[in-house]
């Protein structure tokens, strides 16, 4: 069973079909025993930290997220749910993220001709043996909605980059701990495979 979480957070629905098309047997819930039974724990999201995170400690979530990480469940962030694993998004000034992993979440800064938010298709530079890109020819092409970027502290952790102004983190890999910022639910055939690989885990 995968356990999506739901604090409010937007893409419930998309990432539920999707996981049900690769064979899986999601379950959309904020109920902390059923998340912490859950072969797997996806955190979805789409909006803003501040409210993200709000709506997190709102609902006891936080405690129960960490629960997961100590207990070595595999936990995919998909887009604000990437974000949100992190220490600090300038989208709110003073708001801390749940700083699992280290780094912070930027603007994408201004450029002729580049518009933000980053909405559309763009390809990813993949490192070799990155868990959940598996399969996939090179330079997978991904969807992305977003305004803010990750720039993660630690390079190891990165398994993917995608440019748009800068180079973005785009997808990061740690022990037990995997996000996306693109949408794998709405990246079609790639983003399903993506969405496989995280469950075959």
């Amino acid at each position: 069973m995968i356990a999506i979480i739901d604090y409010d957070a937007g893409n419930l629905k998309s990432v539920e079909k999707a996981l049900i098309k690769v064979g899986a047997e999601p379950v959309v819930t904020r109920d902390a025993d059923l998340i912490l039974q859950a072969d797997k724990v996806i955190l979805p999201g789409v909006g803003a930290f501040g409210e993200a995170m709000e709506k997190l400690n709102s609902f006891g979530l936080v405690d129960t997220i960490y629960k997961v990480v100590e207990k070595g469940t595999p936990l995919l962030g998909i887009c604000l749910g990437l974000q949100l694993l992190f220490e600090y998004s300038e989208e709110k000034e003073g708001c801390k993220g749940l700083s699992i992993l280290k780094g912070g979440v930027k603007r994408i800064p201004d450029a002729p001709g580049l518009k933000v938010p980053h909405m559309g298709w763009n390809s990813l530079t993949v490192k070799e043996n990155a868990k959940l890109f598996q399969n996939l020819p090179a330079d997978p092409y991904v969807y992305f909605v977003h305004s803010y970027y990750l720039q993660a502290e630690d390079p190891e952790v990165v398994a993917a980059t995608a440019e748009y102004g800068v180079t973005v983190h785009a997808s990061v890999e740690k022990d037990n701990v995997f996000a996306c910022q693109f949408h794998p639910e709405k990246s079609g055939e790639i983003g399903l495979t993506i969405l496989k690989n995280f469950v075959e885990l």
